[in-house]
């Protein structure tokens, strides 16, 4: 009886040792993405969870957990356990903004979180109402020496509540923001005049702009979109101030205990998923830009932007409280 239990325990044992020693990643992993299902960001992750699920062998669910601007799933993937089989992919805001818009956070960004890379950016672009006779970005800061801009955005605290605040006092014009609840309703309004100008997304204002419904002014980042080649960016168009080069961007981070050589294989795949065709075709349909950078580098970008955005949410007063 009793080497019989002796067996049972050391062949317990002994199995226990295997599934601890068996290699990165042996069972599913899940890919926290804290805003709805739907939309850009949600297809990113998607198709990124799908490139990389073929790379490492085992399914990645992408988990869907919404709510309070991105900060109920971002405190989620801070919280997850460090082994690798929870990972966070987020548009910046949660990670970046967020600490400037709210007073607390159940995270802190840079000390709860490894960077493992930046998935992509969205191309937003400076679009206006025809009815205002502007064509370009200088004209615009003339004509609104003499006119009230009503500029639109798609929340308090987005890129372009914080952009077209600094626009407002750096050249001295009155721009009045309006936010709404999402870029679609905003986009609407832009489209029937209730607004004048509002930054949005390619894949939302391609179709308008070459309707003749909207009209694209210049590019955020530091390139040229290939859909609008002889649209500037905003830097060419006479505005090359840092405050105006951020992008919208998704991350992937993981808790900052993982282990050094499991955040190394996510980065591997993580950026040879990015680097596919696959991938790429799928991303730009949505006008998005891939990355796929280093975690070195991505944090360096995080650090660079940092007081950026501090700045900006500062100037234009935008709280979430």
């Amino acid at each position: 009886m009793f080497k019989a239990l002796l067996a049972a325990t050391l062949l317990s044992a002994a199995s226990f040792a295997a599934h601890a020693q068996a290699p990165y990643p042996s069972r599913p992993i899940t890919m926290i993405y804290p805003y709805p299902a739907g939309g850009a960001g949600d297809t990113t992750a998607r198709a990124l969870a799908e490139q990389m699920s073929k790379r490492l062998g085992q399914p990645i669910i992408v988990d869907n957990r919404p709510g309070a601007s991105g900060i109920i799933g971002t405190s989620a993937g801070a919280r997850a356990n460090p082994d690798g089989y929870t990972i966070l992919i987020t548009l910046a805001q949660s990670v970046l903004n967020n600490q400037f818009l709210f007073k607390k956070l159940p995270y802190n960004p840079g000390k709860d979180f490894s960077f493992i890379t930046e998935v992509c950016s969205a191309s937003l672009l400076l679009t206006a109402n025809p009815s205002i006779p502007v064509k370009t970005v200088p004209e615009l800061l003339a004509w609104g020496k003499a006119h009230r801009i009503n500029y639109g955005s798609w929340g308090v605290g987005s890129y372009g509540h914080l952009t077209g605040a600094y626009l407002a006092d750096l050249k001295r014009l009155d721009l009045v923001h309006v936010a709404y609840k999402g870029e679609a309703p905003m986009v609407q309004d832009l489209i029937g005049g209730q607004i004048n100008v509002a930054f949005a997304s390619l894949a939302t204002v391609k179709p308008f702009a070459e309707g003749g419904k909207l009209r694209v002014l210049a590019v955020a980042g530091e390139r040229r979109l290939p859909g609008f080649p002889d649209v500037p960016t905003l830097a060419e168009a006479g505005l090359p101030q840092p405050e105006f080069k951020p992008t919208g961007s998704f991350m992937m981070l993981v808790p900052s205990a993982t282990p050094p050589e499991i955040r190394s294989r996510l980065e591997e795949t993580a950026r040879a998923s990015i680097a596919s065709k696959e991938f790429q075709e799928r991303i730009a349909a949505l006008g998005l830009v891939p990355i796929g950078n280093s975690a070195k580098d991505a944090r360096a970008n995080y650090e660079s932007l940092y007081p950026v955005q501090k700045r900006l949410v500062e100037l234009s007063g935008a709280s979430l409280d």
